[in-house]
């Protein structure tokens, strides 16, 4: 897998470094609040595990299962939920985790789903990577580990197709295997 990949953007020690700093943040701006972390599957699986195990805080952790890349490079533009309900946080803090900020749909659909059905007392959103670049939805996480170019990023939880998650650094896909032209 790892002849697969173009070049290295940030390597596992660096990403543990900067999850130190955000940790840092989140239990200063949280304070003595209890937490409740949604991680968005299956990408930020890897994020969640380190990144939590740096907070200590009381906090319960649920998951939400959604997708806009159905399997491609880009976002489909279409959001999907692939369960029915939602995690139960009426009257808690909410911080979303995700692997990448992108086009902006998929972090803006769950905050507003969250918002309107789950009547949270605040949302707040912390992805590993967003990418610098026009979004087709305007919005913006509130804690961000590093941004990326427009480029396609495998490894640390992000795949391809489903492979690639379990590379412990941040690279960029070799073109060729995703765009054969």
């Amino acid at each position: 897998m790892r002849d697969d990949v173009e070049n290295i953007l940030f390597h596992e020690s660096t990403i543990l470094v900067r999850l130190d700093e955000l940790a840092a943040q989140i239990t200063r701006d949280y304070g003595d609040k209890e937490l409740t972390v949604v991680a968005v599957l299956n990408g930020s699986l890897w994020f969640m595990a380190d990144l939590l195990r740096r907070i200590p805080l009381p906090l319960s952790v649920d998951c939400l299962s959604v997708s806009s890349y159905h399997g491609g490079t880009e976002s489909s533009g279409v959001v999907t939920f692939h369960q029915t309900s939602l995690p139960d946080i009426d009257g808690r803090h909410v911080l979303i985790l995700d692997d990448i900020l992108d086009s902006g749909r998929t972090l803006h659909a769950i905050c507003t789903k969250l918002v309107a059905e789950a009547k949270p007392l605040s949302v707040k959103s912390c992805v590993l990577l967003a990418k610098k670049k026009k979004r087709a939805v305007e919005t913006e996480a509130d804690y961000v580990g590093f941004e990326i170019g427009d480029e396609f990023v495998i490894g640390y939880g992000l795949d391809y197709k489903e492979r690639y998650r379990n590379l412990p650094f941040v690279g960029v896909l070799r073109h060729a295997l995703y765009d054969p032209q």
